[in-house]
């Protein structure tokens, strides 16, 4: 018998996979390998990335975007990722505060919490050092949070920091976001996450 399962991907831009060519980003690469790993496994995916989105953006929509595609007899699992737009400088000021990103984030996992399997994927980063240095800081706060909450966290930003392949897509794109490449290494590191074997 076929196991159902639906993914609700909910986060910015880097869930959308802005950027990426082929238009699968690492949310289609991740629910394709799970497929052809797995014949039995009939999956259906739902990226809800908004470009530009903050932890406030999503905190309003989390909760209709999973009542309306999350309602039946199945398997369901959210897949968090954000941050990147928290720590925009715009206007001389940060988009969100830090403090602000947290109780967005513990807002946001805990309503998640209520119904469904939640794991967390950290925010990446991008061509701007001083940026980088507010993006892993916050990486390392929401590490703290899903920790005390017993949700699976995935920091990725130290990781694809040094990265040359990561480094180069970002810089030769937008500053932001990567290319294919880069999705497809993001791709694979999510795959080869223990807690992500567990909860798939």
């Amino acid at each position: 018998m076929n196991q159902d399962l639906r993914i609700c991907f909910i986060g910015d831009s880097f869930v959308n996979g802005t950027g990426d060519e082929t238009k699968l980003g690492w949310t289609g690469r991740v629910c394709a390998e799970l497929e052809r790993k797995d014949p039995l496994l009939e999956i259906t995916f739902y990226n809800l990335g908004i470009r530009r989105d903050t932890t406030e953006d999503i905190r309003r929509r989390v909760g209709q975007e999973m009542t309306a595609r999350l309602q039946g007899d199945f398997d369901t699992l959210v897949v968090l990722s954000f941050g990147v737009n928290d720590t925009t400088v715009e206007d001389g000021q940060l988009r969100v505060a830090p403090e602000q990103s947290l109780e967005n984030a513990r807002a946001i996992i805990t309503h998640v919490q209520q119904k469904h399997m939640v794991v967390m994927v950290g925010p990446p980063p991008i061509a701007d050092d001083d940026q980088n240095t507010r993006i892993t800081e916050l990486d390392k706060a929401f590490g703290v949070l899903c920790d005390e909450l017993a949700v699976p966290y995935l920091s990725v930003a130290e990781w694809l920091i040094d990265d040359l392949l990561w480094r180069a897509e970002v810089a030769s794109n937008d500053g932001a976001h990567p290319r294919s490449g880069g999705y497809s290494l993001l791709a694979e590191y999510v795959l080869n996450w223990d807690a992500w074997t567990a909860h798939t």
